[in-house]
């Protein structure tokens, strides 16, 4: 079973802004793969569903960002989930350009505070993540405002195929496992 976790902040002031990639992906995934909701369990919204022939748990976090630590450590405590080998975590990413996608399987938290909270309360850094790029803030800008911001039109549609792009690495990774996702979604746009 795998606990895949997209990062986000909740409300519907932060819709469709560069810090809720993850929970774009969620959203994709619940959609494409008819996903139901389960409810609300440990300051998450969750649904459990079948991806790539194995059993899913999807989570969005209710916590804002920086808080994603609780939950996810809960949920993945409850349903007994091993973070370093049935994680998988969705975020956005200022050092990837638009569109672009990262897979790891373990790192720091690179600045991300999601991140940083995750790795404080799991206790490990081992952990598979996938990374959406929403570009490197403009010169002059505050990071909070950079990523609570939206994208221009040319920039949303490359966005909008990284999420979809996320979710078929999502599939890739429990179906056929992290290198062939890595093998497929690393490579450099052309």
């Amino acid at each position: 079973m795998y606990l895949i976790v997209g990062l986000g902040n909740p409300g519907k002031q932060y819709e469709a802004t560069r810090h809720n990639m993850g929970f774009d992906t969620i959203d994709y995934l619940i959609e494409k793969y008819n996903i139901p909701q389960a409810g609300v369990k440990f300051n998450a919204m969750y649904g459990k569903g079948i991806i790539g022939g194995e059993k899913v748990i999807l989570i969005k976090p209710l916590s804002f960002m920086n808080l994603s630590g609780g939950p996810v450590q809960e949920m993945a405590s409850y349903f007994k989930v091993d973070p370093e080998t049935e994680l998988i975590v969705i975020y956005d990413d200022i050092d990837l350009e638009p569109g672009q996608l990262r897979i790891r399987k373990q790192g720091s938290a690179g600045g991300h505070n999601g991140i940083k909270d995750i790795i404080r309360r799991l206790g490990t850094e081992k952990f598979l993540r996938i990374k959406v790029g929403v570009g490197a803030k403009p010169k002059g800008w505050d990071l909070a405002d950079h990523v609570l911001s939206r994208f221009v039109d040319s920039d949303r549609r490359l966005v909008d195929e990284a999420i979809e792009k996320a979710g078929d690495a999502v599939e890739k990774i429990v179906s056929q496992g992290a290198d062939a996702a890595m093998n497929e979604y690393n490579r450099k746009k052309a």
